[in-house]
């Protein structure tokens, strides 16, 4: 049984997680830690739903009493502290998306990933069955990637990495460059569009969308066909647990490197970018730290002001 310690449990994700497991005899969480914005009662109420242990005072008495940490938190500028108490253990960190949302959060996990850190996330999205079934396709008959399109919506980037992400598990890594290609907007309400160049001539577009949730959906047109599908919301986590599950069991799995999530991020730097300089294209190498960055705390403040109960 894989024993995993939870770390702040601002979204609904530890919530659907601890479902999926509840339904295989293969992991759970066994303890908690919290000093974001979840109250005393909701924190209790998670520890009864689950069974956990105990709820740990600190971050390293968490690390001490579990397999691997899940960071939970929705301050991704926070994340890495979270995760430090486990990584000094030598213990794997799941990040929950987004990884982080700066350049210099970006160099950072680099830094700590040459060290020796083992860090698994991010997106449920790259991990849908959906994405699976299509790349599991005979090469033959699903053809060769050229161009993917997606959309994702709630927000631009806490929802948006979700997008970018799934765009990178099709198409792999090699994410070039990103040109901003305009907004539509309807009541208050609006959708962004970038092109993203490859350096092996491969391209995708990706729609974000605020102010309406909108679902994961990929048009893949292929040296063969056009594949298209929507992923299936209700199945999201599950994909992505069972695939960190088999890399706890020392089982085959699909997770990304983090080479590979931290393009992602970049992606979407270079899309801010790219929308600042009024749609020229970034490339990915020529980010700079006084380019625009997402912030992580600003995220945690508006989403703790509006979340409801989960517990």
């Amino acid at each position: 049984m894989i024993r995993i310690g939870a770390v702040n449990i601002d979204t609904s994700h530890p919530l659907g997680f601890g479902e999926v497991m509840e339904k295989e005899d293969r992991a759970r969480y066994v303890g908690v830690y919290n000093d974001s914005f979840r109250p005393d009662s909701e924190v209790e109420g998670f520890i009864r739903r689950f069974g956990l242990e105990k709820r740990c005072a600190s971050l390293v008495e968490l690390a001490d009493m579990c397999d691997i940490g899940f960071i939970h938190g929705c301050d991704w500028d926070d994340h890495l502290r979270c995760a430090m108490p486990f990584l000094e253990r030598g213990k794997p960190v799941f990040v929950d998306k987004p990884l982080v949302g700066s350049l210099a959060g970006c160099r950072r996990v680099e830094q700590l990933v040459r060290g020796g850190a083992v860090i698994l996330g991010a997106s449920s999205a790259r991990y849908a069955y959906e994405v699976q079934e299509f790349l599991a396709m005979p090469a033959e008959e699903r053809g060769e990637a050229v161009t993917v399109f997606g959309t994702a919506g709630v927000d631009e980037f806490n929802y948006g990495v979700h997008i970018a992400e799934a765009i990178g598990g099709i198409l792999g890594p090699g994410a070039e460059s990103v040109r901003y290609m305009g907004r539509a907007d309807a009541n208050g309400k609006y959708a962004e569009s970038y092109f993203v160049q490859y350096a092996n001539g491969k391209s995708a577009v990706f729609n974000t969308f605020t102010g309406t949730w909108q679902p994961f959906v990929l048009t893949i047109m292929t040296t063969k066909t056009t594949h298209h599908f929507r992923m299936d919301s209700n199945r999201l986590y599950e994909a992505l647990v069972h695939e960190i599950c088999s890399y706890m069991e020392g089982k085959p799995n699909r997770l990304a490197p983090p080479e590979a999530l931290l393009e992602s991020v970049r992606v979407m730097l270079a899309a801010a970018a790219s929308r600042a300089q009024g749609g020229a294209p970034v490339a990915l190498r020529a980010l700079t730290d006084d380019m625009p960055a997402y912030d992580g705390r600003a995220f945690w403040e508006s989403y703790g002001a509006s979340a409801g109960r989960l517990y």
